[in-house]
């Protein structure tokens, strides 16, 4: 997992802010200005997004006198969608912006750095030419959030989500999995060309592989691109509960490899879900969502993945994304720009994108229920910081989701 730094520049890379400008509460100091504090990421000026005596917002259909007020912590479900006509009773207004600045102060504070990580390389040992995998099937208990009470939760060596496995196109791949559940599950190695019997799908390729057991699946990486792998057996449920994880498999022409093709600094894995927890990125709600932090002139890779229920529009302010592959296949002259992409269930997009717009820019789920409610932002939210060569030389660090496969590999 990459560590960059981050801290305030000492001017303004565009032009010198009048002193409104500069003002931490105006959202020019949001978009241009970052630093460091607490050992963890603040964005100067983030922290508020009105100026200081704007009146409290209120919503329908509110909260009748007496009643308890909205707590301060965001849950990363969805806010009630219930807008029938309040009762016929005094409104308690909500403080959105002390509730929302709340929220956002818990991410920029570097939240995400206080959690277990999911995600990380598993390096695998050679068996010749064969590259082995070993992992466990495991009931665990997972933080959404560091406020929240842990949840009941599965995952793959004891992490949601499981490690990323990362191989070369045409190595020969052999993954043991022993189940350390109370319930049988299968694993399927989703969008790779496998022979029949290792797909990997109970009761029709395979027995189910029962508690305190093991199965093998031996295979080729034929398809070069972005995969997973996840549970194939009461996967609704399985896989909303975490049992997922990311399969990469490298072009076997070292010129086709994103660090080649476009100079990328970055290989960011995003997986999105949207069952137990709520709406989450790498099985994390804001403000626990970890921030994409680069250096100004950077090229960074996003491999997105759907292993939710629901469609996600991933949107991102400032710059726009150029989509360059799709399910692992190369777009070639097909690729195309946008600030928005929408990523069905079961699908992956590659996007490249070039850090040449300095501040911190939100990055989130458009579905707006999936990203924002009463009380601020929760969910499907993070934000990429594009920081200067200058800020990128502090001491601080801020943890990103980018995770460099080492040489093993990627030979």
């Amino acid at each position: 997992m990459d560590t960059t730094t981050l801290r305030a520049p000492d001017s303004d890379p565009v032009e010198s802010p009048s002193a409104t400008d500069a003002s931490p509460l105006s959202r020019r100091g949001f978009l241009r200005t970052a630093a460091i504090a607490g050992g963890g990421l603040v964005a100067v000026g983030l922290a508020a997004c009105a100026p200081a005596g704007k009146p409290a917002w209120t919503f329908g259909p509110g909260v009748v006198s007496g009643q308890a007020a909205p707590s301060s912590g965001q849950p990363s479900v969805p806010p009630s969608m219930d807008h029938s006509p309040a009762p016929s009773a005094s409104i308690v207004p909500v403080d959105h912006d002390a509730t929302a600045k709340a929220v956002v102060d818990r991410f920029l504070g570097g939240e995400a750095a206080t959690l277990p990580l999911g995600n990380q390389v598993l390096v695998p040992r050679l068996d010749g030419e064969t590259k082995v995998f070993e992992l466990t099937i495991d009931k665990i208990r997972h933080q959404i959030d560091a406020t929240k009470d842990p949840i009941d939760a599965l995952g793959y060596n004891g992490t949601w989500p499981g490690p990323r496995l990362a191989v070369v196109e045409g190595d020969k791949v052999r993954a043991t999995f022993r189940n350390n559940l109370d319930e049988s599950t299968g694993v399927h190695f989703h969008g790779q060309r496998v022979p029949n019997a290792m797909d990997g799908v109970p009761h029709v390729t395979q027995e189910p592989i029962q508690p305190g057991e093991s199965f093998t699946y031996e295979f080729a990486a034929r398809v070069p691109g972005s995969h997973m792998y996840h549970s194939h057996h009461n996967a609704t449920d399985q896989v909303g509960r975490g049992l997922l994880g990311a399969f990469i498999v490298e072009p076997k022409d070292p010129a086709q490899r994103y660090e080649r093709l476009y100079g990328a600094t970055q290989d960011i894995i995003w997986i999105s879900n949207d069952a137990l927890g709520g709406f989450t990125i790498n099985g994390r709600g804001f403000p626990a969502t970890a921030p994409i932090v680069a250096t100004l002139g950077d090229t960074i890779v996003i491999r997105f993945m759907n292993e939710g229920v629901m469609m996600h529009p991933w949107h991102l302010h400032g710059m726009p994304m150029r989509v360059v592959a799709r399910d692992g296949y190369p777009l070639g002259s097909a690729a195309f720009t946008c600030d928005t992409l929408g990523v069905n269930p079961g699908e992956r997009w590659d996007v490249v994108i070039e850090c040449d717009e300095p501040g911190a820019w939100a990055f989130h789920c458009h579905v707006l229920p999936h990203a924002e409610g009463m009380d601020g932002m929760y969910g499907m939210v993070t934000a990429l910081v594009v920081q200067g060569a200058a800020a990128s030389a502090g001491a601080a660090t801020a943890t990103t989701f980018a995770c460099r496969v080492p040489s093993v590999g990627r030979t």
